[in-house]
């Protein structure tokens, strides 16, 4: 059952475009505590909020209605989409992020966003492949929720997708990295292009390919972020591909 939400309005919203909300974007604060995160997001100064902000312990802040628009995601993009903000739900978790001390999300912080989550599906039509991380939509200059974030638990539980076929592992050998170039290259981006990402298709792995890379690494291959295509990053674009085919 969803937890108790506490009223913490924040004046940082504008109205929606006609149109679905179909996406849910998460983020972490980034921020040395929930009340400097807090503070942030309601100052009309700073021009950013979100809808909630989920602290280490459970508590749901509630800092704009679902049906305003929050500005959370920034300049960012999702299947063909850029505006992100005007089409989403955005959720804060309080974590100090990687400037700060980026440590584990608690038990009770991650089942707190599991059943905001599901309540969140349940009101508006968001899709599976729509439940999706800061960095997934802003590749080039975001990392949030970061690798430390159990996107496969969420998944088990309806709220985003998770590649069904098993990756490689042990020995993962050469790897696409900047600078590569060919056919296997052009294959990759495409999967990523297919699944949502705002990546080039050009045959070419340059630096915007790479930041997509390491999003897509956060979310669904943790292990390792290092932004180089391995055989086993390559097998899980592949898989999500398929499912969404």
């Amino acid at each position: 059952m969803t937890a108790p939400v506490v009223e913490w309005p924040s004046p940082n919203h504008d109205a929606r475009a006609p149109g679905p909300v179909d996406m849910l974007v998460l983020h972490y604060t980034g921020m040395i505590d929930a009340a400097s995160a807090l503070a942030r997001l309601t100052d009309p100064a700073a021009k950013v909020s979100a809808h909630y902000v989920i602290d280490e312990d459970g508590t749901i802040h509630r800092l704009v209605a679902e049906d305003r628009r929050a500005w959370h995601a920034g300049d960012a993009c999702w299947r063909g989409a850029t505006d992100i903000n005007g089409r989403s739900i955005g959720i804060e978790l309080v974590n100090p992020g990687h400037a700060f001390g980026y440590r584990p999300f608690p038990e009770v912080q991650v089942r707190a966003v599991i059943d905001l989550g599901l309540a969140l599906v349940g009101r508006h039509p968001i899709p599976a492949r729509n439940v999706v991380g800061h960095a997934d939509v802003a590749p080039r200059r975001k990392e949030d929720p970061g690798e430390l974030f159990d996107w496969r638990r969420l998944a088990d539980h309806g709220l985003g997708l998770w590649p069904r076929q098993r990756p490689v592992t042990g020995e993962l050998g050469l790897a696409l990295g900047p600078g590569d170039g060919d056919g296997a290259a052009a294959a990759l981006q495409g999967a990523l292009a297919d699944f949502g990402y705002d990546v080039p298709t050009h045959g070419g792995y340059d630096t915007d390919t790479e930041a997509v890379v390491r999003a897509f690494q956060r979310h669904f291959r943790p292990a390792r972020v290092d932004g180089r295509a391995d055989p086993e990053t390559a097998q899980l674009a592949f898989a999500l591909q398929a499912m969404i085919g």
